[in-house]
């Protein structure tokens, strides 16, 4: 997938102004309509612009893609970074003047189909405030104990110079027991403000886990990978487990191999049916770093007449 340099496209410095990026935008949209344009590549060049200014004329995706920087180069095979948009707040809408079905891989990357978690869809009835969405990491840990975390969130405003500005607000979360990736906490009354009297909108947080050193989450069963010796696995053991909820133990078959999968019912993520552990065997060879090490080796060399690239005919 290619980066796209919507301020090269739209040709503006990346410190515009939005007046600056509504006249970049008006200038562009007249020489490549397809109606009027006699450019041989007026289609695809009017959708592009298009995508750009969707993208810069609101503050909050704007801010959000600054975050990439400003060392990708146009046409560079790009991949978002994990957790690009952590924190940053949206408010709910949708696109206006360009058609989402004609938007680039790129930008369905970095916004969704529906630009940030637009599918909140509009409050304006009675004055009340927009719902707002923003992802957030927590650990995997609170998934099985829940917790009470103090999250920063940031959101965009409009300054007086036209161009926007990021401002901050820390609150107290707390992470119900149980919670999945890509589940979502809501929060009453921390959305946008209401109109007049009416009420404030809501926030609702998209959770995701943090990366972890040992457990790996898929709905609500966790995967862990195991180091264990070779007896262990040839001769077979009881091993302690790690888990987010405290070690376990474990039986390991005789003859077990690398890569071979062992499950612990009930001992994922706690849910109305909890999800389950399973455990990925992995070898763990010991050094020969010792003159006793290097004749255990040459001794079980000898002894195991083993040529684990037989069935290669090798």
């Amino acid at each position: 997938m290619e980066f796209k340099d919507y301020y090269q496209i739209m040709g503006v410095a990346r410190d515009a102004t939005q007046d600056d990026i509504k006249r970049a935008y008006r200038k562009l949209a007249r020489k490549y309509h397809p109606d009027v344009s006699k450019e041989a590549d007026a289609e695809a060049r009017f959708k592009e612009v298009g995508e750009a200014y969707e993208v810069l004329k609101d503050p909050e995706k704007r801010a959000a893609y600054d975050q990439l920087g400003a060392n990708w180069q146009a046409g560079q095979d790009f991949r978002p970074p994990p957790a690009w948009d952590q924190g940053f707040e949206f408010h709910g809408g949708g696109f206006t003047d360009a058609d989402a079905a004609q938007f680039s891989d790129f930008f369905e990357s970095l916004f969704g189909r529906g630009g940030p978690r637009a599918q909140y869809g509009r409050h304006e009835f009675h004055g009340r405030g927009e719902d707002t969405h923003a992802r957030i990491l927590v650990n995997i840990e609170d998934a099985f104990h829940g917790a009470t975390r103090s999250l920063t969130l940031k959101s965009t405003e409009l300054g007086a110079d036209g161009r926007p500005h990021v401002k901050e607000r820390t609150l107290n979360v707390k992470i119900p027991q149980g919670i999945r990736a890509g589940q979502q906490i809501r929060l009453v009354g921390q959305g946008g403000a209401g109109m007049g009297q009416g009420p404030a909108g809501d926030l609702y947080l998209e959770v995701a886990f943090e990366p972890h050193p040992y457990y790996r989450a898929e709905g609500t069963d966790v995967h862990v990978e195991l180091p264990v010796t070779p007896w262990e696995a040839a001769l077979g053991a009881k091993v302690r487990v790690p888990t987010p909820a405290g070690a376990v133990e474990l039986s390991v078959p005789a003859g077990s191999r690398a890569g071979r999968k062992l499950r612990l019912k009930g001992r994922g993520i706690p849910a109305r049916t909890p999800g389950d552990l399973y455990v990925v065997l992995q070898i763990a060879l010991p050094d020969a770093d010792s003159a006793q090490a290097k004749a255990a080796y040459q001794a079980f060399q000898r002894e195991c007449a083993f040529n684990p690239r037989e069935r290669l005919g090798v």
